[in-house]
């Protein structure tokens, strides 16, 4: 199958390459049409689509070498600048491709791609040595092939061209390449320690912690802000943001949770990713709740629900109560929107652009943190004030009644709490 298009501009020209195999859940055309906005966010422009049917992937040029040799002379048609496959290539068979390609076109793998994804938009020092981390250790089994492909002349600036970004040397052998990861994993080992000492800090305030969760563009950013009022970077591209944030949301009984926004999900995301972003990701095993934010208005409602699943049952985290987050309902017709709520009854719909719905989740997560908390009955003395502004803070006040001996207070509050009012408790 195969799909030209006219384009005129000065961006890097691509051609998408794709398998389709029998039984594969995900069809190759949404795949395809994934890969296309992923090679949008970096800038390039899709030109050409091309896809074959196969049991699987030939090991010496994933596509077989009639199949190589088509996509050759459709870079010499289009005039494109780069080949990107939709699946993860083997070295030997990219080594392969290249040979086969014109020296002026790329080769590069979905990984690759969204490699050059994450070399982009990360801002902060430990979400760039996440990215480097995952650079190094997808280049490590590519030496002997890569690092020439990457030094070469043909490779210029752009899509691809961003691994070991900021480094003078690119030729480098496989004993410089194992201690520039040894190197990086220390730094990010630090970095961790610093973070595990915030959430075991959150963990032993009691502070009930939700975690957002989802299929890259799902809008979680967009409805961290409509939740709490931040101000964290949301754009309608994929993997707009990288690093986790953490935002506090005052319930409407008075007291505060706090929500974290982690990295999005892919289909096909790299295990190095997943391996470098562990301590980004471990703000999910941490968490009390998950908010599991998904795109409403999406065609692929079903495999971004069953992808993010899976990335969750492989950090561990498939245990954590969660709640279902449709996001972007304002761009569904009501005929859409009584569907999605008869298909997930127990989800919630919400739009983060109009606030509608904002409300019912924040009720939903005040049920899910009032769930776990115990009933204390305490008084507590004028001197104490301190326990009073934690009652409030951290719990719900049942009553709360004024005489000589002090302040009675009859709430709910986290179980961690109960310790600093044991010296006051009534029974």
């Amino acid at each position: 199958m195969l799909e030209v298009r006219e384009i005129q501009n000065t961006r890097e020209r691509a051609i998408l390459v794709g398998i389709e195999r029998p039984g594969d859940a995900w069809p190759a055309s949404s795949s395809l049409g994934e890969l296309e906005r992923l090679v949008d966010t970096v800038g390039a422009e899709t030109v050409a689509v091309t896809s074959q049917r196969l049991d699987a992937p030939n090991p010496r040029t994933f596509v077989g070498s009639g199949k190589a040799a088509e996509i050759a002379e459709m870079c010499r048609t289009c005039n494109a600048d780069i080949v990107v496959f939709d699946d993860e290539l083997t070295p030997s068979q990219q080594s392969n491709l290249e040979r086969i390609m014109d020296k002026s076109v790329k080769v590069i793998d979905r990984t690759a791609l969204i490699l050059d994804i994450f070399a982009l938009h990360a801002t902060t020092r430990e979400g760039r040595l996440q990215v480097r981390l995952a650079q190094n250790q997808y280049l490590y089994p590519r030496l002997r092939g890569m690092w020439a492909h990457l030094a070469s002349n043909r490779m210029g600036g752009g899509v691809g061209s961003r691994f070991g970004e900021g480094e003078s040397q690119l030729e480098v052998d496989r004993r410089m390449v194992r201690k520039r990861i040894s190197s990086i994993r220390r730094e990010l080992g630090k970095l961790d320690g610093i973070r595990a000492v915030q959430r075991e800090s959150r963990a032993s305030s009691g502070v009930f912690k939700a975690a957002l969760a989802g299929y890259t563009n799902a809008g979680k950013s967009s409805l961290i802000n409509a939740l709490t009022g931040a101000d964290v970077l949301s754009m309608d591209k994929l993997f707009a943001t990288l690093d986790s944030t953490t935002r506090k949301l005052k319930l409407p009984e008075g007291r505060e949770v706090v929500l974290t926004d982690t990295i999005g999900f892919i289909r096909k995301l790299p295990t190095t990713l997943v391996e470098s972003f562990k301590s980004t990701l471990d703000e999910i095993n941490g968490a009390d709740l998950v908010l599991h934010v998904i795109d409403g208005s999406s065609d692929e409602i079903a495999y971004h629900r069953e992808t993010v699943e899976e990335v969750l049952q492989q950090i561990g985290a498939e245990a954590i109560e969660r709640i279902l987050v449709f996001n972007k309902i304002d761009m569904l017709e009501p005929g859409m929107r009584d569907r999605l709520a008869r298909t997930y009854p127990d989800a919630v719909l919400v739009s983060a652009l109009t606030g509608e719905g904002i409300g019912e989740l924040v009720e939903r997560i005040a049920q899910a943190a009032a769930a776990r908390d115990t009933l204390i009955d305490a008084l507590i003395p004028y001197d104490r004030g301190d326990l009073v502004a934690l009652a409030h803070r951290q719990g719900r006040i049942i009553s709360e009644e004024h005489g000589g001996d002090g302040t009675h207070l009859r709430f709910y509050a986290p179980a961690e709490h109960a310790h600093r009012f044991a010296g006051f408790l009534l029974r």
